[in-house]
């Protein structure tokens, strides 16, 4: 299933050519995620999932150009493509606005690992961050 985030893209995040660029589109990609790794999980009460989560790969495909509009956000669906032992894949469907029937500009992948800021080194997923991640996601 497809959890779907609306983000708002800034007018300071648009380039020399009216459109948001690839490091402000990665950004938008981080906070789509952000309310589910973080707020949700926090809900849920995982208290070592939001202390750190670190990108391991990104691949960003570009279909047209997103444009920051004063009347709104792009729609940000989400997808887990792929939960291991110690990494999770997520993809994205930027949407160009806000609604599903808005064309998809930008598609996406991250690979993202549970991070131990203490032993600075990633680590496993817990039983409980796996199930979190397979239920939040199945019922978004």
């Amino acid at each position: 299933m497809t959890y779907v985030s609306h983000v708002r893209p800034r007018w300071s995040d648009m380039d020399l050519y009216g459109h948001v660029n690839h490091a402000n589109v990665v950004t938008l990609l981080e906070e789509a995620r952000v309310p589910v790794l973080f707020g949700e999980a926090v809900k849920e009460g995982l208290t070592e999932l939001p202390k750190g989560v670190v990108v391991v790969k990104l691949a960003v495909h570009y279909r047209a150009p997103i444009v920051a509009r004063p009347e709104g956000s792009v729609r940000v669906e989400m997808e887990l493509t792929e939960l291991k032992a110690s990494t999770v894949t997520l993809g994205y469907r930027v949407h160009g606005g806000p609604d599903e029937t808005d064309p998809v500009a930008v598609t996406a992948e991250t690979v993202l690992a549970p991070y131990d800021t203490v032993k600075l080194r990633p680590r496993r997923l817990s039983e409980a961050e796996g199930e979190f991640l397979k239920r939040v996601f199945a019922g978004a």
